[in-house]
């Protein structure tokens, strides 16, 4: 096992080959959300920029696969976790029932479930939905002494009392409100088209490894995309480990945070 690493492959396969058992501080996964399907391109959107909708090869599956598939990277995560490890899971209501099903079958205590607010989300195009403006993040824990750094966490909420102090955090912490990534912390192609369609905010990570990590603490995100989980944790002077299953999103990771170009040089 190597740290500060991106492995590529299966991450199932990774973390049962590869990975120590009962090694690794913190996960955050942001999984497949099984939610592709027709075309949708609005490339003129002014909220939040242009709007593709999810067509991805790697996020269509028949509904029993990705059950299966939920079940079994969840219990990989779980054996791979130290007693005292957290385990934080991206979802929406599309795939929280299944995310949650699954982790407790596995044995998985949640603790709590963070509701992340898009301030810049798209409108109801369709007009026959409410719309769609918030994503997930599931919080299990696999034994009794997890982490949670309470004052720090604290401190990381911008709001304040009226006379400066750090407040309670129910104001924030379960209702967190970020914008989809934009401007020059999102990843995009020679076309400006944006090369994930899923990357998450640097400050949603930021809060994570705050509330749930130290420095040192060796951070694995199984599903690595373009690498901002190993760019904050990088940052944040904590371990990492990525794994990623496309050789494009890979590439783009390791360029991004060690500055390799597409051969690896």
């Amino acid at each position: 096992m190597k740290i500060n690493n991106i492995y590529l492959g299966d991450c199932i396969e990774v973390m049962n080959k590869i990975i120590d058992k009962k090694s690794i501080d913190l996960i955050y996964a942001d999984p497949p959300y099984n939610l592709s399907g027709k075309k949708l391109n609005l490339v003129n959107n002014k909220t939040g920029g242009a709007f593709y909708k999810m067509n991805e090869d790697w996020d269509t599956w028949d509904y029993k696969e990705y059950v299966s598939f939920t079940e079994k990277w969840i219990k990989s995560s779980y054996d791979v976790l130290k007693e005292s490890g957290s385990l934080y899971i991206s979802c929406t209501f599309h795939n929280i029932g299944e995310i949650i099903v699954s982790a407790k079958k596995i044995n998985f205590k949640l603790n709590n479930i963070l509701t992340w607010y898009k301030t810049n989300a798209m409108p109801s195009i369709t007009k026959r939905t409410f719309t769609h403006a918030t994503e997930y993040v599931c919080w299990f824990v696999k034994g009794k002494n997890w982490k949670f750094n309470y004052f720090d966490v604290k401190y990381f909420n911008p709001r304040r009392t009226k006379d400066g102090e750090t407040k309670q955090m129910r104001d924030f912490l379960d209702f967190i409100e970020i914008p989809i990534v934009q401007g020059a912390e999102r990843i995009k192609n020679a076309t400006g088209k944006a090369i994930h369609p899923t990357q998450k905010p640097e400050k949603l990570i930021e809060l994570i490894l705050i509330a749930s990590s130290e420095k040192k603490d060796i951070i694995l995100d199984p599903f690595f995309g373009t690498g901002t989980t190993g760019a904050v944790a990088k940052r944040m002077n904590r371990n990492w480990i990525g794994i990623e299953s496309n050789k494009k999103y890979y590439q783009i990771a390791r360029k991004r945070i060690f500055k390799f170009n597409e051969k690896g040089r």
